[in-house]
């Protein structure tokens, strides 16, 4: 039909597929109230950015991966809250005790160059790797780029050196502008994974930016004398007890197997007739049927197709019928 309308549609130019999303040590369960959904997620007290970042952090691209809520918490409070809002704050803060809320004069010596080079060969990546639809691997970029910041200042020390003589004080006010201008690009590098935190620290800037340069590199926008607000932090702690609290709440209704109880599993068929072989064997169906119907992942619909497929022969043997199991089996995998 679009071919007929002789228009020009717009063609697909990317395809992006991934594989499953492991919950813990499980798989995610709507029926069996395993895992977090969409529908109460914001229930959590977690912000949006936090799972949109943590989310597209362990984004199965190539392979499985698995939602941990330890792991969720480890990764906010070392990546974004040490790591990311640590530095913007850290730098923020500082414009705003020392040198009133303004971005001062910036003159740069070799050390500030080597800082843009670094951030520069950072940003080569992060862009093929977006280019490539490659979004794990393009916030690992982003994260690098605050975490060499963060060294930038620490070695530099401007704490100290605004306490001494003016050529001390300029260089602290060229290291200061240039890490704010270094927050100035992260807030454009992470609105595709966090919008709001995007915005939030656009506001604390006091500039709007959409778009990065056109030769995607770092240049420094915000010149001196302009006026940025008071600094806020970003993001804040997971507590070690609020997770377990939502784990817990999380955990559903658990198979229970052989092993957890410790002893032999029976055999739940064992002993019927033909009659109430057939009931169990229209109730599977029915099951097998809702869990395709809710997409469920494909481990947990081949255990109860397998259970299926268990009743339809001893249905069989029980009639007297030899099942026809290579039939059978290459029929459900063409399906």
């Amino acid at each position: 039909s679009e071919i007929g309308t002789h228009d020009k549609w717009t063609i697909v130019n990317h395809l992006s597929a991934v594989e499953y999303l492991n919950y813990e040590d499980s798989k995610f369960s709507k029926s069996r109230g395993v895992g977090v959904f969409g529908d109460n997620a914001r229930d959590t007290g977690i912000p949006s950015d936090i799972w949109r970042f943590y989310l597209l952090y362990i984004r199965p691209e190539s392979q499985d991966t698995t939602f941990s809520w330890t792991d969720l918490m480890n990764k906010n409070n070392s990546e974004l809250l040490n790591n990311l809002g640590n530095f913007i704050n850290r730098a923020l803060v500082f414009i705003n005790n020392n040198f009133d809320s303004t971005i001062p004069e910036m003159t740069f010596q070799s050390s500030d160059k080597t800082l843009l080079a670094r951030i520069n060969r950072e940003l080569v990546h992060y862009f093929d790797l977006m280019d490539k639809i490659k979004l794990r691997d393009g916030i690992r970029h982003i994260l690098n780029i605050s975490r060499i910041g963060n060294q930038y200042i620490q070695a530099a020390k401007p704490w100290e050196l605004i306490k001494k003589g003016p050529q001390e004080k300029a260089r602290a006010a060229t290291i200061m502008g240039l890490a704010a201008n270094v927050s100035a690009l992260l807030s454009v590098l992470i609105t595709p994974y966090m919008p709001n935190t995007s915005a939030v620290i656009q506001n604390q800037l006091n500039v709007k930016i959409n778009l990065l340069p056109k030769d995607n590199r770092f240049h420094c926008i915000l010149k001196s004398g302009h006026k940025i607000s008071k600094a806020e932090p970003l993001f804040k702690k997971l507590e070690a007890k609020e997770i377990e609290s939502l784990k817990e709440r999380f955990k559903g209704k658990q198979e229970k197997t052989a092993e957890t109880n410790g002893t032999p599993e029976a055999d739940p068929f064992e002993g019927l007739t033909s009659d109430e072989l057939n009931a169990c064997l229209t109730t599977q169906a029915d099951k097998v049927r809702q869990l395709k119907s809710q997409k469920e992942p494909k481990p947990v619909i081949e255990k109860e197709v397998k259970i299926l497929l268990d009743l339809k022969k001893r249905l069989s043997l029980l009639s007297g019928n030899i099942p026809q199991n290579n039939l059978t089996n290459s029929k459900i995998k063409k399906k």
